[in-house]
């Protein structure tokens, strides 16, 4: 059974993703197969929060309890990837052997970053009428009070003052701090 090289999804025990790549590429090294599984890749992003006035960015999963494998679907390799330590299934299967669904190759493109590359998401815990220092861009060193938030977007219409009058700044939230009173 030869089939077309795919991206599934695997489902994971939580907080073991990197074990069960790990694992699934040692697997494919011990038991030969190489010509059907590819590639093992656990989704990250990297975060931006502020604690105690200080930007620090991390990495964190992207889907945590998921792992992305490329490779052909054929009997050998469904069963070497779904009998890898850690792994509780395919999502896709209807369960009893059947085999399960590949991604599409919309969803391949935006997990894989083929699209522009998203800025980092900045966890900003501020609410309308809060003060706000901009560190970055064209008003960095100004204050000013917050007018809207924007979650999704990650942007905020701040309120400044500049040459005596008060004008409306549109910013991302990786540009301020909550000024600290």
């Amino acid at each position: 059974m030869t089939g077309q090289k795919a991206w599934y999804v695997l489902h994971t025990y939580s907080g073991y993703e990197n074990k069960v790549k790990e694992n699934i590429e040692l697997r494919k090294d011990s038991m030969d197969m190489s010509e059907n599984i590819f590639r093992v890749m656990v989704p990250e992003e990297e975060v931006a929060e502020e604690k105690d006035g200080m930007k620090k960015t991390k990495v964190r999963k992207k889907f945590p309890g998921y792992v992305l494998v490329e490779m052909v679907m054929s009997d050998e390799a469904w069963f070497v990837v779904r009998n890898t330590p850690g792994v509780t299934g395919f999502v896709g299967s209807h369960g009893a052997g059947s085999k399960p669904s590949p991604l599409l190759d919309d969803e391949v493109s935006a997990l894989l970053g083929d699209k522009a590359a998203p800025k980092p998401i900045v966890e900003l815990s501020v609410s309308l009428g809060d003060r706000v220092e901009i560190t970055d861009g064209a008003f960095s060193g100004l204050t000013g009070v917050i007018e809207e938030i924007d979650e999704e977007q990650q942007k905020l219409k701040v309120l400044i003052e500049m040459f005596g009058r008060e004008t409306v700044a549109e910013l991302e939230f990786y540009q301020v701090k909550k000024e600290e009173y």
